[in-house]
């Protein structure tokens, strides 16, 4: 049974900032839960709310993570779990915060790691000006990084190709390179971009268009050389089969914010190779709880790079001991059950609620 939870509104700084077609961010809005049972052991969850990657604000998010701690403690772990899904069709990343925490008490199968694991991990190139941004490529690739992302979307796809086209070139070949365009482009910039730079090296193109915009992303399909990937598109297992029936993509990315339990996303992700398709994982803006637990999904379900690399832009994880990250991977200890850092919690705690039997 659940006998506490305590949720915490953070505000976790960036080393840099992240830059986004729809803006920079410097700091992660993140919902932390914490739910123990009356055996006295905790489960974690978390949330980064980012508006243009859901419709879902931090503003209307705390208050209801509030009402929703308050109305699953004292219930029974599948009744809590089931009051919690109840409420993913409206706020799908604030569901997901207490949904997991809970599977984390129930020791959940796929959080078990029974053997020392390397799940790959993307490095991100941030830099922007061309010499910050070859040092940058340098590093990563020195690193052991095998697949880089960098970012596009701006009002210029002609400028946006002119850097990719040279950061391929000083890639040379070292690593993939995904490139993601957050929804920034109209379908004639994302078909103009597509045909200026180089097919060999780029991986996938992901999300030209707006999300849920399918008649823009279609007008991209044919005439797009790139391999294509949704993200901001997929929230639901009907997302998925639309792309499949559509043929609009190659790639479909999925993340724990969106289908709200462990469970769901590793069945998500065999939805996607059951029809051919190939699945990618991970959250960018996302703090070690839902790193750590999308690392351990990508261990048992995902081929590629993933992209849960969230706790490495942050000022101060939030694990007491953070994850490792070596020649490009996450390293998953045997048997590893992370701990919080309630020292770095309470430095970045903008407000703090408990509910309790």
């Amino acid at each position: 049974m659940l006998t506490r939870i305590d949720i915490y509104r953070l505000s976790l700084p960036l080393t840099t900032p992240y830059h986004l077609a729809f803006g920079d961010v410097k700091a992660f809005d993140t919902i932390l839960v914490v739910a123990r049972d009356d055996a006295g052991d905790e489960g974690y969850g978390d949330a980064t709310v980012l508006t243009g990657y859901t419709d879902e604000t931090i503003e209307g998010s705390w208050p209801l993570a509030g009402e929703f701690a308050r109305r699953l403690v004292g219930l029974e772990f599948a009744e809590a779990k089931a009051t919690a899904l109840a409420l993913a069709p409206q706020a799908p990343f604030v569901t997901a915060a207490f949904a997991s925490a809970i599977e984390m008490l129930q020791a959940a199968p796929v959080l078990q790691v029974e053997r020392d694991t390397a799940v790959p991990v993307l490095g991100a190139i941030n830099d922007t000006e061309p010499d910050a941004m070859r040092a940058q490529i340098d590093r990563l690739c020195a690193a052991g990084y095998q697949t880089l992302k960098i970012k596009v979307g701006s009002a210029s796809p002609d400028a946006d190709a002119r850097r990719i086209g040279m950061a391929l070139a000083h890639v040379g070949g070292r690593a993939a390179l995904r490139v993601d365009a957050n929804q920034g482009y109209t379908p004639a910039q994302a078909i103009a971009f597509a045909n200026a730079v180089p097919v060999e090296g780029i991986e996938l193109f992901e999300q030209p268009c707006a999300a849920g915009d399918w008649a823009a992303h279609m007008e991209v399909v044919p005439h797009c050389p790139l391999p294509l990937m949704l993200d901001e598109s997929i929230y639901h297992e009907a997302d998925i089969d639309e792309v499949a029936r559509r043929h609009a993509a190659r790639f479909i990315k999925v993340k724990l914010m969106k289908f709200a339990t462990l469970e769901r996303l590793a069945a998500a992700i065999e939805r996607i190779r059951g029809h051919g398709l190939v699945p990618v994982l991970g959250n960018g803006v996302a703090s070690d709880v839902g790193c750590w637990m999308e690392a351990c999904v990508a261990a048992r379900h995902i081929r590629n790079a993933g992209e849960m690399n969230g706790w490495l832009k942050m000022t101060q994880p939030i694990f007491e001991s953070p994850m490792r990250v070596e020649a490009g991977a996450i390293r998953l200890p045997a048997g590893w059950r992370p701990r919080l850092n309630h020292g770095a919690i309470a430095a970045a705690t903008i407000g703090e609620e408990r509910a309790e039997v």
